[in-house]
Parts: C-alpha cells; sequence; structure tokens
C-alpha cells in the first residue's frame, strides 16, 4: 500500500519584485521585519537572494564583535549516543527510529554508553550528544520490560544515570536530546547536563493533524505540545539548543512564523542558545523516500530570514554534512556555527552523510575569512553567567574544559572523568548575614538586583503577552449580587459551584452596602465557627539563605550571589536562632529560603534536626513547594521520598507558599521559572498523604483578577476535599515597591482596600465547611487593616514572627515583627479577645526549653 501523500502546502502566490524590493529596504535598514515580510523574503532568488544573504551576514558580524570574537565560527567536537532508537512517535522521514524487532538490544547499555564517550575523550572530544526517540516505553512494552529489569522506572531515569556516567567516568559534557519534557522532568536532568535540546521543526498544525502529514500519528510533533516544552525549558533555565525543518510541506508563511515562534520563546527567558536550521533529505525506507530534497537556495534564504528575524545575539547552524559543498554559501547566509562534528562516532540520524573532517571543515570557513574554534555543548554566553543557567554541580564539569575568558572549548583541556555527586556538609554563615534586623534600620542595598535587565526575561515580550491575556478575558459578568449574597447566606460554599459562577463573582467584586453586606456574612460564619477569640502563634521566621535564581518577577528577596544583600546562614546559625525564639516563647519556626545552587541535597533534612536537637518539641513549618520539588529533583528522587525524609527528621508541617496564583496563564507572568500550578497541587497533596499539613495561600493584586481569586479558591477547596491536610487560609496582598514586575510598569500597585476586605470575607464564606481559619497578614496589611479585616471575617492573625526579610525587601512599611501585646492591640481594636495557638490549631500551647545554650554564629 502507497504511502498518503503529504498534504500540499497551501496556495501561496510568488511575492512580486516591489514586494521583494521593498522587505529587502527594511532589512538592509535594520527594520523589525513582521512575519509577512519574512514570508516575502524567504522566496529571494538570484539578485535578490545576494541582497538578502549581504544583510543577514552584515547582521551575524555584528553580533560576531559584539561577542568579542569576529570572525569566528564555531563548532562542538563530539560523540554521538544514540540510546536507543525506539519512539512512540512515527514520522514519515525518519530512518533512525525503527522496531524491536529489529534491534539486537533496545538500548545501548550503561557501560557501551561509558565507552563511547571514553573513546570521544581520547580524540578530544568535550560533548556527548544523546539522541533517543520519544517515551519509548509508552509505545513498547519491552522497552519497560528492559528499563524495570535494570531498576529505571522511565526512559529519561535511565539518561540521567548515563549522564552522570559519562560525567564521572569520562569528563565529557552531556547534551541531551530525549524529545518532549515536562517543567518537572527538565528539573530533573538540569542537574546532569549543561544544555539540553529539541528541534521545533514547525508550527504548522496541519502537517501534524492530516493523514499523510510527515508528523501525522506522532503524538510529541503537534506544535502546541513542542511549543510547549521549548517554554518550559525557559522556565527552568536550561540553555536550549532548537530549530526548524524546512522542505516537509510547510508554506513559506507557516515556515516563517515558526521562526517567529522561536524568537517569542527566546525573548521571554533567554534560554535559547541556538537555532538549527535544517534542509529535508529524503531516505529511503520512508514514507517520503520519493520527496524533492530542500533546495540549498531554500536552505540559504531560510538561514538569513532566521538571522534577521532573530537578531545578532543568536547563534544560528547549518549541519555540514547536510549541504553538499555549499559551505560558502551558508556563511554568506549568516550562520556562525557548524553545530557538533564527530572525529568518532557516524550521525546516527543522517547516517549516509558522514561529517566533514574537522580540517577540512576549518579550511572551508577559512576559504570564507572565518576562522573555525570549538566550543562546548553549553555556549559562551551560559559559560560565562555560571549560574543560573549552569547547576552548581556541574560548575567543576564546565570550568575543567572552558576557556575562562572567553568561554569556548579550551582546546588543551584534559578531558577526564570528575565526581558529579556533591559533597555531603553545610557552609559558613556569609554576606548580610545581619538583613533580618538591619532591614528596618538601614534597609536594603538597592531597589533591585543587579542583573534585573536579563534574569527576569524580556519586558516587552512580557508586556505583549499580558496585553494579549487581558484582550482575550472575559467581559466583567453581570451576575445578580443579592442573589449572590442569598447563596452567601443559606449555603456558602456553594459559591465555589461553578454552576454558581457568574452570582459568585458579582459578590467578590461587591461594592458599597452589598460589600457591607459580603462582611455581616463572613463575620457571623467565623463567629459560628470559631468563636470570638482570634488566634496566634508565637513563632520566628527564619530564611536561611536569600540566594536564588528562579527569577520570579515579583520577588525581591532573591539575590545573587554576589549582590551586596545576598547572605546564607550555616545550620549553627539557625539553630541559634532557633533556641533564641524558644527563650523568648516561640512554638514555631517558619523556615524558607531561595533556591540557592549551592546548597547540598542534604541540608534540609540537616536543618531540620538541627532545630529540633536544639529546640526539643518546637514545631518545624518549613519549606514551601517549590523548595521541596527543586530539592527532591535535586537529590534525584520522588517527591514522596523526599517528603519522608523530612517527615523522619522532625518536619512538622509545610507552608502553602510558592501558590501565587494557581492559574498557569497567571503564573508564568508573575514567577517565570516557578513550578506550575498541577506540580504544587502535587506537593502539598502529597504532603497531606504523608500526614504532613499544609497552610494555603494566594497573593493578590498584581497581574492578576478576581475571576483568578475565585479558581484558585476552588482549586483550594478541590484539594482539601481530597486530602483535609489544610490548617488555614492565608491571603497575601501583593507588595509591590520593589517587586520587579511593578519597577518593569507592568503590575498594579497592590490590591486595593475594597479587594482585601472582599477576598478575606469571600474566602471565610466559600471554604466554610472546608478551611476553618482565615488569616490576616500584618506584616503585609499593617496594623489598622488587619483589625479591619478582622471584622469581616478572619479569625487569625499568624505570628509574632520576630524576624520577617521577605515583605520588607518588598518594600513593607509594617515592621519585622509584632510582640503579644501588639497582636492584642491590634484585636482589641477589632473588639476582640487573644488566644494563643499552636501552628496546627490542635496542639496545646506549652512552653518549650532548649537544650542548647544560644550557639554562636558560625
Amino acid at each position: 500500500m502507497l504511502p498518503s501523500p503529504v498534504p500540499p502546502a497551501p496556495a501561496e502566490a510568488a511575492p512580486s519584485d516591489s514586494a521583494l524590493r521593498r522587505a529587502l529596504r527594511r532589512a538592509r535598514d535594520g527594520a523589525v521585519l513582521d512575519v509577512t515580510e519574512a514570508a516575502v523574503l524567504l522566496a529571494a532568488r538570484g539578485e535578490h537572494l545576494d541582497a538578502l544573504l549581504a544583510a543577514a551576514a552584515t547582521v551575524r558580524d555584528a553580533g560576531l564583535v559584539d561577542a568579542g570574537r569576529p570572525g569566528v565560527v564555531t563548532y562542538s567536537r563530539k560523540v554521538f549516543i544514540p540510546l536507543t532508537r525506539l519512539c512512540r512517535d512515527r514520522c514519515h522521514y525518519c530512518t533512525f527510529v525503527t522496531v524491536p524487532g529489529r534491534l539486537d538490544s533496545l538500548f545501548l547499555e550503561r557501560d557501551e554508553v561509558v565507552e563511547i564517550a571514553r573513546q570521544g575523550a581520547a580524540q578530544g572530544c568535550k560533548e556527548a550528544l544523546f539522541t533517543l526517540g520519544d517515551r519509548p516505553e509508552d509505545r513498547w512494552p519491552q522497552a519497560q520490560e528492559w528499563l524495570e529489569a535494570r531498576g529505571y522506572g522511565s526512559t529519561l531515569e535511565y539518561v540521567r544515570a548515563c549522564a552522570i556516567a559519562v560525567l564521572e567516568e569520562t569528563g565529557l559534557l552531556p547534551h541531551l536530546n530525549p524529545g518532549v519534557m515536562s517543567w518537572e522532568e527538565l528539573t530533573r536532568l538540569k542537574p546532569v547536563a549543561p544544555s539540553m535540546g529539541m528541534m521545533l521543526e514547525t508550527t504548522a498544525t496541519r502537517l501534524w493533524s492530516e493523514k499523510g502529514g510527515p508528523h501525522y500519528g506522532s503524538p510529541d510533533k503537534e506544535p502546541a505540545v513542542r511549543l510547549r516544552a521549548l517554554t518550559e525549558a525557559g522556565r527552568v533555565g536550561v540553555p536550549f539548543t532548537t530549530g526548524i525543518l524546512i522542505g516537509i510541506g510547510e508554506s513559506r508563511t507557516e515556515r516563517a512564523e515558526s521562526i517567529f515562534a522561536i524568537r517569542s520563546a527566546s525573548r521571554a527567558s533567554g534560554h535559547i542558545q541556538e537555532v538549527i536550521v535544517q534542509n529535508f533529505r529524503a531516505k529511503p525506507d520512508t514514507a517520503m523516500a520519493n520527496d524533492p530534497d530542500a533546495d540549498l537556495d531554500d536552505l540559504a534564504a531560510t538561514i538569513a530570514v532566521t538571522r534577521l528575524v532573530l537578531g545578532p545575539k543568536m547563534r544560528v547552524q547549518a549541519p555540514p554534512n547536510l549541504v553538499g559543498d555549499e559551505f560558502a554559501l551558508m556563511l554568506r547566509a549568516g550562520i556562525d556555527d557548524w553545530g557538533g562534528v564527530s572525529p568518532v562516532t557516524p550521525d546516527h540520524v543522517n547516517p549516509e552523510r558522514p561529517w566533514p573532517a574537522i580540517d577540512e571543515l576549518a579550511a572551508r570557513s577559512a576559504e570564507s575569512g572565518f576562522q573555525l574554534r570549538e566550543r562546548l555543548t553549553v555556549y559562551p554566553k551560559y559559560v560565562l553567567a555560571g549560574s543560573p543557567w549552569i547547576d552548581t554541580r556541574l560548575h567543576a564539569h564546565v570550568a575543567a574544559l572552558a576557556d575562562p575568558e572567553t568561554g569556548l572549548a579550551n582546546e588543551a583541556a584534559v578531558v577526564q572523568g570528575l565526581p558529579w555527586q556533591e559533597p555531603d556538609g553545610g557552609f559558613e554563615s556569609s554576606g548580610r548575614t545581619d538583613l533580618h534586623s538591619s532591614i528596618d534600620t538601614t534597609g536594603r542595598t538597592d531597589d533591585r538586583r543587579g542583573d534585573f535587565a536579563s534574569v527576569y526575561g524580556d519586558w516587552d515580550e512580557l508586556r505583549a503577552e499580558l496585553a494579549d491575556q487581558r484582550a482575550r478575558a472575559p467581559e466583567r459578568v453581570s451576575g445578580d449580587v443579592k442573589a449572590g449574597l442569598s447563596l452567601a447566606a443559606s449555603d456558602p460554599a456553594a459559591l465555589l459551584d461553578p454552576a454558581h459562577h457568574d452570582v459568585a463573582m458579582a459578590v467578590l467584586t461587591a461594592e458599597g452596602p452589598a460589600l457591607a453586606e459580603l462582611l455581616r456574612l463572613a463575620d457571623d460564619v467565623r463567629r459560628q465557627v470559631n468563636g470570638e477569640d482570634v488566634t496566634y502563634v508565637v513563632n520566628r521566621n527564619i530564611n536561611f539563605s536569600n540566594v536564588c535564581y528562579v527569577g520570579c518577577r515579583f520577588c525581591a528577596f532573591a539575590q545573587r550571589e554576589r549582590d551586596a544583600d545576598a547572605y546564607r546562614l550555616s545550620l549553627p546559625e539557625i539553630a541559634s536562632r532557633a533556641v533564641e525564639a524558644a527563650r523568648d516563647g516561640a512554638t514555631e519556626v517558619c523556615i524558607q529560603g531561595g533556591i540557592d545552587p549551592k546548597l547540598p541535597v542534604s541540608f534540609y533534612a540537616d536543618l531540620v534536626r538541627a532545630v529540633r536537637e536544639a529546640v526539643p518539641g518546637m514545631h518545624v513549618h518549613a519549606f514551601s513547594p517549590m523548595e521541596i520539588v527543586s530539592a527532591a529533583a535535586k537529590a534525584g528522587v520522588s517527591i514522596r521520598e523526599w517528603l519522608t525524609e523530612l517527615k523522619a527528621a522532625g518536619l512538622g508541617s509545610i507552608p502553602g507558599t510558592a501558590a501565587e496564583i494557581l492559574d498557569d496563564e497567571v503564573r508564568w507572568v508573575l514567577t517565570k521559572g516557578k513550578l506550575p500550578a498541577s506540580q504544587w497541587i502535587e506537593v502539598v497533596s502529597t504532603a497531606h498523604e504523608l500526614g504532613i499539613p499544609s497552610s494555603s495561600t494566594m497573593m493578590y493584586g498584581h497581574v492578576d483578577s478576581p475571576r483568578h481569586w475565585l479558581g484558585h479558591l476552588r482549586t483550594l477547596a478541590e484539594v482539601q476535599d481530597r486530602t483535609g491536610g489544610f490548617t488555614e487560609f492565608v491571603p497575601l496582598p501583593f507588595v509591590h515597591h520593589n517587586a520587579p514586575i511593578y519597577l518593569a510598569g507592568l503590575a498594579r500597585p497592590g490590591p486595593t482596600e475594597r479587594d482585601n476586605r472582599a477576598v478575606h470575607a469571600f474566602a471565610r464564606l466559600a471554604l466554610h465547611g472546608r478551611i476553618d481559619h482565615v488569616q490576616c497578614s500584618w506584616v503585609k496589611l499593617g496594623d489598622s487593616v488587619a483589625a479591619d479585616i478582622l471584622r469581616g471575617g478572619a479569625d487569625d492573625m499568624g505570628g509574632t514572627l520576630m524576624e520577617e526579610t521577605i515583605s520588607r525587601m518588598a518594600g513593607s512599611e509594617n515592621g519585622s515583627e509584632r510582640s503579644v501585646e501588639e497582636l492584642t492591640a491590634i484585636a482589641a481594636a477589632a473588639g476582640r479577645p487573644v488566644r494563643q495557638r499552636s501552628t496546627t490549631y490542635t496542639e496545646p500551647v506549652r512552653r518549650l526549653m532548649p537544650s542548647l545554650l544560644p550557639l554562636t554564629p558560625a
């Protein structure tokens, strides 16, 4: 049976000579091209093509000058490791993928992987390119059996193990191409590979969805799926290689759209290290064996347009074994990289087309006036930047092979294995360790961290994304507020039923007399559930490090290691602060910190043990879901395993922070690289299942809207219905003053007073019967507003805190601690008595006696 033909590209008239001249003029003038102009330029041939290549080369040359390497074209000396040729996809042009019956072994054994890498090291190679099919175990039971027989639950687990073996036994740097990956999977693999990659190929959905299309029947080739993976790589901060495949049936416009999609992803996160423009070459024994090869002039035009669209800072590559003798043409078109070339292994994806010898490639480059220089798998920009792009455990491996001045490869480096697992143990206190107290006196050094312009992504791209979201948002609902208040009075929890969405929104956005009625109803329910007492916990916040490179755009607490306000606390210092807290009557320490790349994996459990040994009975309320996910990934264990270890060490509960808004539309504007909503839900749900309770939170008043608040509360209710593990709900008003997203002009200056009252009151009603306690944050609201909130549904004031750095770094003006007497005064202003509570509201409160004298800070 003959294969179905590739769906023809949509009819596209050749552009007129005047359209080409106009687009070329704009390209020469440095104008920003749009998709239509890019598609026109893709049709350039003859003298127009020559003009196009000249414009692109000019842009390329400017970029090389700016990078400090004018006239240099790079390559990576590598070995190709075909870990498995099995795949769940069925691309119609691929000869790499096969079926189990045609393979002697379904995967390379670990020893075979290391031997290939060892041969490469002996030849001076520095990159180990792992290429494999997407999730073969999903299609082939034999693949799952092979993995399980060797103790691996998935292909990606095996990839991770093999990458570590290569690092430790050979010193080559892994570059991983396992296909589509999630945020969690990328996080798990980042510590074992300085770079990863996945070709976007095309954004033309019809080539995937229509029978006969080159990607038909291949779940991982859906453009939306691949774009999501590309975006996730940026959120995790992985230096990433991507590219397009031309000549597979796409139109010029579809090709241009693919280039612009890559540009958008790159601008958002800055993680795209190179873009490959690859030409289709027909292969025998494939469904597309009789399709024509992509024309090399077409390839040159596409490279040139890619260069113009992506700009001088992007590295653009053409595989040298797929361009025939047209090396000069590709260099004229604007490439500055030849990709990976191996003196040891063949190109297993294109075995019929051997790589040129490196000396030949150097000679061909020299003929066009370029010097060939070796780079590493990760590009110089990221080598020189180090964290956050390269995981701490890889710093020594990369440094051993890199030229410290240029970030290119040190061609004289000895390639040898180095230990990968970080040493156990802690570290000394360092930096501005008095920030918890001096923040209230001398304040922060600067209003923003030193890498403000780069760490958060492209602000203009983010502004456009936010505008698009707002344009797509539904109009403000016109629900009946009276009907909503009636429902709130008779069945308050029903406000979260999607069937009552409109009236719930009317209540949540109520003003004037309707708002007053909302507050009254909420306070009646509070009185019914909790009585008149306003509760509080005597606690101390301890933020053990503010070094963090995640790049959350709302966070003013995180610092780079070299910033003036950065600090780390040693375990003895943390234990000493717990002892001080106990002497002041604390029953809880609330411990959180930045995602500090230098924390050893043992730090978290050691911290819990140190506190519990110093103050037996102290409740350790510690580690946000973001910290838990990051630490578990770093340790290479599941979230459940990690939490089980922490519980055994003495962890009492976890804060439900890092929730922000549990809607990824908002999260990816607000947080860039933080865990997705589904991951947050997984962490708290797993904790609850293990008997570890948590608080729940919502940060509001930034780039969100009331519909997001309602959705967030629904999500919390769904989790609580399953697990029953939330102890309280804590609305957290956005503190804007020093928040990066506010300084960039994207966020509102926090919620209004109406918003604050409505959110607390609505939460009291909507969560009735699920979460009994609603807390008001005096550190964010201030004493007066906190007292008002206590008259409208809240029953708890949180803790004394003793030290509070996160909100103060953001510009909160309400101090860092409150005494019991001051909390009593806030409650009295609301006409209410106070009562001390435990962290979980259920345990008896007793005075704790430290087993240690206050320790001398390390």
